[in-house]
């Protein structure tokens, strides 16, 4: 951690002394203040990639145990880990985007000089180094412009309209950041992976703890009030919806080009592919237990989590 620490320590207000909301709030200022990384500093952007390394877990690839995956070689193996690496980091961004307009929304309707609000502005701050890193990240490693599908893309403009006004928001915004944090946690671990993947993951994972832990918490308080009926229904769903969408979208089809596969063919082995169904699983098997326990899975909504694969 370098030029961030430098933060002065956060002094409780008299709302923090007696409002959980405030108190959470207050902890997580002073986190960001004490645990905060600057990716142009604390990231080596010069090193150059280590040859043979892999960019990404091989198990957690979405070719991984496939007739395909057996056809590749070593090289392409590992050069097919770096595009979906790539892949990862641009949804990633696009999500992180698509976070910051729903917390400045929740920011707009709150009390500015509330420590809630502060901190929903802090997190604002970190999810702006972080698409700054994955755009980084991914420019490092070829800059291939994998983007989610169009209406995938368009359906993010309305969720970001839509979301901000219930728990839907939260839900989904703990989907795409536990799902990438599981992936990620593992992967920092993994000394077969390339330094820069691994520092990368490391910043992500710290920082996103603060913004699980502030998810968490909202999405409970919203669940303790009076939605019942078609209102809760619509936000359960919508929620899942917008959970399988981002699962879906990890991987970009396009990736399979890299090393010289048919996209399309490719495309349905990996979404037919035993491992990459249970590696998504894998990746919702802490978020999705959670969304149930709080009351936000309905039999609609546990019909796309099962469809989509996040949960058995």
């Amino acid at each position: 951690m370098t030029a961030l620490q430098a933060v002065p320590d956060v002094e409780p207000t008299e709302a923090s002394r007696v409002n959980p909301r405030e108190k959470t709030a207050r902890r997580l200022l002073g986190s960001s203040a004490k645990n905060s990384y600057s990716p142009d500093l604390d990231i080596d952007w010069d090193a150059e990639p280590v040859e043979g390394m892999w960019h990404m877990q091989p198990e957690r690839m979405s070719l991984y145990g496939t007739a395909l995956w057996e056809s590749l070689t070593q090289e392409q193996r590992v050069e097919l880990s770096k595009h979906e690496v790539i892949s990862v980091a641009r949804v990633g961004l696009w999500f992180e985007i698509l976070l910051m307009g729903m917390l400045a929304s929740h920011a707009y309707n709150q009390d500015p000089a509330s420590e809630h609000t502060q901190y929903a502005l802090t997190e604002i701050g970190d999810e702006t180094r972080h698409s700054v890193m994955f755009a980084r990240w991914a420019d490092k490693y070829g800059g291939v412009a994998y983007k989610p599908h169009p209406v995938v893309h368009h359906l993010g403009k309305v969720f970001r309209l839509v979301a901000p006004t219930g728990p839907s928001m939260w839900a989904a915004t703990l989907v795409a950041e536990e799902l990438l944090d599981r992936l990620q946690r593992e992967g920092m671990a993994d000394e077969r992976m390339q330094p820069m993947s691994r520092m990368v993951s490391r910043i992500h994972v710290i920082e996103e703890a603060r913004h699980v832990r502030f998810a968490r918490e909202e999405l409970v308080r919203e669940m303790e009030k009076s939605h019942r009926g078609p209102v809760l229904w619509f936000h359960q769903v919508f929620a899942a919806a917008a959970a399988a969408i981002i699962a879906e979208s990890i991987i970009s089809p396009k990736v399979y080009e890299s090393v010289g596969l048919d996209p399309k063919q490719a495309h349905r082995t990996a979404r037919r592919n035993p491992e990459f169904q249970e590696t998504k699983r894998w990746m919702g098997e802490k978020i999705v237990p959670f969304l149930d326990e709080v009351g936000m899975i309905n039999p609609v909504a546990r019909f796309i989590y099962r469809r989509a694969h996040l949960m058995s």
